[in-house]
């Protein structure tokens, strides 16, 4: 995977992943958990969310998000490329053998086991249960 060079790629495919989110409404940790997939700085997170308030991508409203995304969910045949090799899970750290990466317009994010990347897109909802086991290599 090539890693955005610049902040404001980095920035670019941080609204990108908020608009594409599978639910209308997150509550802001798992949003910032998702964030977190491209950047771990906490001022580009900040970035991140303001840009993508301000170009109404999603409404703030306390320590929850709504998305205004209508209906631009991550498409898991056309966008969501799996490869074969030696990976390390983005969000979670995992060693695994079949990375998934994410294809945005912003460019591709990942790799990601195969519960992280519904996790990452919102297909899977964080529900107290890790959900990681599986995505490592034995």
């Amino acid at each position: 995977m090539n890693e955005p060079a610049s902040r404001e790629e980095k920035l670019e495919l941080g609204v990108e992943l908020l608009a594409h989110l599978e639910h209308e409404e997150l509550a802001l940790p798992d949003a910032i958990d998702r964030i977190e997939t491209v950047t771990t700085s906490p001022s580009l997170t900040r970035d991140i969310l303001d840009a993508a308030e301000k170009r109404g991508v999603i409404e703030r409203e306390n320590a929850r998000l709504r998305v205004q995304r209508g209906g631009t969910y991550v498409n898991y045949e056309s966008q969501v490329v799996r490869r074969e090799g030696s990976f390390e899970c983005r969000r979670c750290g995992t060693a695994i053998a079949t990375g998934h990466f994410v294809r945005l317009d912003a460019g591709e994010l990942g790799p990601f086991g195969s519960s992280c990347v519904r996790k990452v897109t919102g297909r899977d909802s964080d529900d107290g249960e890790d959900g990681r086991a599986g995505d490592s290599v034995p």
